[in-house]
């Protein structure tokens, strides 16, 4: 098993928070990962990017090359398509639809999806109207990580049991929240 993943985001919308629930679902699964960060200026709604490799065998790099990306997941839809350059010919663009419009020339959001819509595995989900619905907007990017979770080769319920263990000290009724959350995005995903 070998699974290489972009997640892309601006800071503050929990990216990171996603990539540390699958890679606690990876290690209790036995599976091997290396992670680079990039934190821009989160603080300002900067770039938020991390690269999470995960193999059943030895990773020898932590950064993904061009092309080699089999999942990009963002919570933002300009931040996918800056990554686009790195994902697989046959790899999958998970992301949010609605922009965090944080700059002044930000382009025009039909010409964002039109980039978008010419990959041919593409999920494009409202996070944030979902998290609302289930409860809880902050858990926009737990909606993101269940829409992407089909694609990850990784069990649904190694990934529940990861929000339990990293959620489970803010208590049982945050993890029920986040868990809600994760499972309405991966209906969205499997659905599609």
């Amino acid at each position: 098993m070998k699974k290489d993943i972009i997640l892309a985001g601006v800071g503050g919308q929990g990216i990171l928070s996603i990539a540390t629930i699958i890679g606690e679902a990876a290690l209790h699964q036995g599976l091997k990962i290396k992670q680079a960060e990039v934190h821009g200026m989160s603080q300002r709604g900067g770039d938020v990017q991390s690269n999470l490799r995960i193999s059943s065998d030895p990773i020898l790099s932590d950064l993904i090359p061009l092309k080699g990306a089999d999942i990009i997941i963002s919570l933002e839809p300009m931040e996918a398509l800056r990554y686009m350059p790195y994902l697989a010919p046959d790899g999958w663009i998970v992301t949010n639809s609605v922009p965090f419009v944080n700059i002044p020339d930000y382009p025009e959001l039909d010409n964002v999806i039109a980039e978008l819509s010419k990959v041919k595995n593409l999920v494009m989900l409202d996070v944030d109207t979902i998290a609302k619905d289930c409860g809880n907007a902050r858990a926009a990017n737990m909606v993101l990580l269940g829409a992407a979770s089909p694609f990850l080769g990784m069990d649904a319920k190694n990934i529940e049991d990861g929000i339990e263990r990293i959620f489970g000290r803010k208590g049982a009724d945050i993890v029920e929240l986040n868990i809600k959350a994760l499972r309405a995005g991966r209906a969205v995903a499997e659905n599609k």
